[in-house]
């Protein structure tokens, strides 16, 4: 058995096809990466201003100063800190960008001049104890990732459309049918189908996270992601946690949407004869639940949520209010996983099996 799954491990990504998505979408992560950081800026009238890795620079000076627990003392340091020096020509100084502390400050604590708006950190926060620092490297890591793992779903579908419908006219079925039987040829096939999305879906989450760590350095991993400038929209969802926890949790629903894709694309190719039939059809399963006008505060949303294409989409998930004992939503998107995979491993071993020719 070992020996038949090397051989489709190998027939995998042997295909151009395969190559060629598994190399793009290590470069789509790379220029992401870097276009994002270059893109940085920051501004602070006793700093200076810059692009890039100044402006990171910059970003992490800034933060050092109010590093730790917000507390109502910090609020009112950092709005007078930030307050603007010229005039907003109409502009709300809510929406005014200096540099990610002051964006982050600004966008609860001010009012549309840039005063402080009256609210303390319990206003705001309740009673959750918000740890702040520099988060904005990790937060655009954690955006770029959520168009990443779209993408490596896709080059999943693509490099596993072909693993039962391209073996229908192959004399290679025909041998090794006759040598190894029937049901072992099929789950060998389910086998190398799992471990490669398994592998692929390490592998990409490992080089964003070398990238973000050469980049931004592992400073904020432990800050709220509650605390964030104004851009990001992890700032609202319901619940306190960190940087490097909500990257986790990223991490492991990319590995429960690979997995369901992985299901749905065997079961697929298992039923097809023809290559392209499966990987369209594969993909637009995958793709066609963001068109349905399904909102996150729609009660159809916790079922239609766990579909493939919203693990990869954390936020979505992330932000469903917890439940009641405490437990993420989002977890459940684990066993869907399982059903996904289960099913479709299952059915496209019986049915290529049958179809198998001895």
């Amino acid at each position: 058995m070992k020996k038949l799954i090397l051989f489709e491990l190998r027939k995998v990504f042997s295909k151009r096809l395969a190559l060629i998505a598994l190399i793009g979408i290590i470069l789509f992560s790379a220029l992401l990466s870097f276009s994002t950081f270059q893109n940085k800026y920051a501004f602070d009238q006793n700093i200076g201003k810059g692009t890039g890795k100044t402006a990171v620079e910059i970003d992490k000076e800034i933060a050092a100063k109010y590093e730790g627990i917000l507390t109502d003392k910090k609020v009112q340091q950092m709005m007078s800190d930030f307050a603007p020096t010229s005039d907003l020509q109409g502009l709300s100084a809510i929406y005014v960008y200096q540099n990610a502390m002051q964006s982050a400050a600004f966008s609860r604590f001010s009012d549309k001049e840039g005063n402080w708006n009256g609210l303390s950190v319990s206003d705001v926060f309740g009673n959750e104890e918000i740890k702040i620092g520099y988060v904005d490297g990790w937060l655009s890591t954690s955006r770029n990732m959520v168009r990443v793992f779209v993408a490596l779903a896709l080059a999943v579908i693509i490099m596993l459309a072909p693993i039962f419908s391209g073996e229908y006219e192959g004399v290679d079925n025909i041998i090794l049918t006759s040598k190894y039987g029937k049901t072992k040829c099929a789950t060998a096939k389910v086998v190398a189908g799992i471990i490669t999305a398994i592998l692929t879906t390490t592998l990409i989450a490992a080089f964003n996270l070398l990238l973000a760590f050469v980049f931004y350095g592992t400073e904020g991993l432990d800050c709220s992601i509650l605390f964030a400038p104004s851009d990001y929209v992890e700032a609202f969802i319901p619940f306190n946690i960190t940087c490097g926890t909500l990257l986790k949790y990223q991490i492991l629903l990319a590995f429960t949407c690979t997995l369901s894709v992985t299901g749905i694309t065997l079961f697929l190719s298992a039923i097809s004869k023809n290559q392209i039939v499966a990987l369209v059809a594969a993909m637009a399963i995958f793709l066609f639940p963001v068109l349905l006008p399904i909102t996150e505060v729609n009660p159809l949303f916790r079922l239609v949520g766990l579909l493939p294409i919203y693990h990869v989409l954390a936020i979505s998930l992330l932000s469903v209010e917890q439940m009641s004992n405490g437990m993420l939503y989002a977890i459940w998107a684990i066993p869907a996983a399982l059903l996904f995979l289960g099913v479709g491993a299952g059915i496209s071993r019986r049915v290529f099996a049958k179809h198998q020719v001895l």
